[in-house]
């Protein structure tokens, strides 16, 4: 949201107004000439509401996001304008169109589409309070991912193709904002490698820690394991999605079998890199021996911060297609489309013993035991490793808490045309005014 209001053209004049409902509420009567609203899948049905309530206020509504970029003409019946795609070239022309009255209804990404321009903004961090997040130090150096896994969003929303900011751009954004410990938001930092090597090699003199995301690909490249080191990373988060073979090709995502996994974590502990190692539990090949053998290999390897998520078909995606036309999907209610509800029939469990296992091998690996013998072997006795450890251990014991649903215990087998449970909300949704 803070990039989008950077992307206001100036001559407009506009006073622009940022709301986040993850820390505030939204006002009921906005006093706004138009609304924008920022649309994930499992935040639809809350931004429909908001939507339609502001537009039955008189106000013009405009979405845009993930979820309207999958779903175009879903999004559309609640709003006056969508924008999908990337908004760097639309937005501004929405805004500049909506000036002059002449308002469009359909706002796409160009074919040409490219993030090295010269007149890029700096997003408007300071339109938020530092004191609601953990951090604002968050930046982007690219956009998309060249792989095309099943379950993947960001193939079928943009493409395979890497869109990049120019490292001089990039460095200079990380010195406006001059904290030491960054967090780098990409999908795949090193998904091409020559890009990745001039960033890395950029990042050296400024002498910072930084957190940031990577295919287990990079376990094939010693100099650029070695480069990302002197670069300051002090942390991965990786795919590994999990431990089968077959189901790696079940998510087309077969590259990941060319690793040892247990040899890329010793080798990132050696360099001092924390691993976040995520898993996904659902897969076809998938039996209810996963979740024990997932928490023990986490353990074993001493992976710093396990993270387990349900296989989850968004719309638009090769699996929600595939799981459409096996008449396995059970609910298309998107609030349960959130990683963490069963919305499908797996292939060799219940759906009740998928959600139960998920939550067991959350407990399970932030057990106390657990977490030291995962530090202990990662040699991560700093702070904010052992802190994040807590927090964790916090979120597996109130997954009730944050994802308070049990539609699936009793829906086994029911097919999508009946009425699916509604579960607690949560606040989520971003709102620009």
């Amino acid at each position: 949201m803070t990039t989008l209001a950077a992307l206001v053209p100036e001559e407009l004049h506009a006073e622009v107004m940022l709301f986040d409902e993850g820390i505030q509420d939204v006002p009921s009567d906005l006093e706004a000439d138009l609304i924008g609203l920022t649309v994930i899948t499992g935040t639809a049905r809350r931004t429909y509401e908001l939507a339609d309530q502001y537009r039955a206020q008189g106000k013009t509504v405009v979405l845009g996001g993930p979820h309207v970029t999958l779903v175009p003409q879903e999004a559309a019946a609640h709003a006056d304008a969508i924008v999908t795609g990337y908004a760097e070239d639309t937005w501004p022309q929405l805004l500049r169109d909506f000036s002059a009255g002449c308002l469009q209804a359909l706002y796409c990404q160009a074919p040409d589409f490219s993030l090295d321009r010269p007149d890029m903004p700096f997003a408007r961090r300071d339109m938020f309070d530092s004191k609601q997040y953990l951090t604002q130090a968050v930046f982007e150096a690219t956009r998309s991912c060249a792989h095309d896994c099943e379950f993947c969003v960001a193939p079928s929303a943009w493409g395979r193709k890497q869109f990049q900011k120019p490292v001089s751009w990039v460095i200079d954004d990380i010195r406006r904002v001059g904290a030491k410990r960054i967090l780098f938001v990409d999908l795949n930092l090193v998904s091409d490698r020559q890009y990745a090597r001039e960033l890395f090699t950029a990042l050296i003199p400024l002498k910072i820690r930084w957190f940031g995301l990577s295919t287990v690909l990079i376990a094939h490249d010693p100099e650029l394991l070695e480069l990302i080191a002197r670069s300051g990373c002090r942390g991965l988060l990786l795919g590994l999605e999990t431990l089968d073979k077959g189901g790696l090709s079940d998510a087309r995502k077969k590259f990941n079998g060319s690793v040892d996994y247990a040899g890329l974590i010793g080798d990132l502990h050696a360099l001092d890199i924390a691993v976040q190692g995520c898993f996904v539990f659902g897969l076809d090949h998938d039996t209810t021996d996963v979740f024990d053998e997932t928490v023990q290999f986490a353990i074993d390897t001493g992976i710093d911060l396990p993270r387990f998520a349900l296989l989850t078909p968004f719309p638009g995606t090769p699996l929600h297609h595939r799981l459409k036309e096996q008449n396995r999907l059970l609910t298309l209610d998107w609030e349960l489309y959130d990683g963490q509800h069963v919305v499908f029939q797996p292939m060799n469990m219940s759906p009740q013993e998928l959600a139960t296992g998920h939550e067991r091998a959350w407990k399970a690996v932030y057990r106390p035991s657990a977490i030291v013998r995962r530090l202990w072997k990662a040699r991560a006795w700093e702070p904010l490793a052992i802190g994040a450890n807590l927090g964790y251990r916090f979120y597996a014991h109130n997954l009730h808490r944050f994802y308070n649903c049990d539609w699936h215990l009793s829906s086994v087998g029911t097919p999508i045309n009946l009425p699916s449970m509604v579960p607690i909300k949560t606040k989520s949704n971003t709102v620009c005014g």
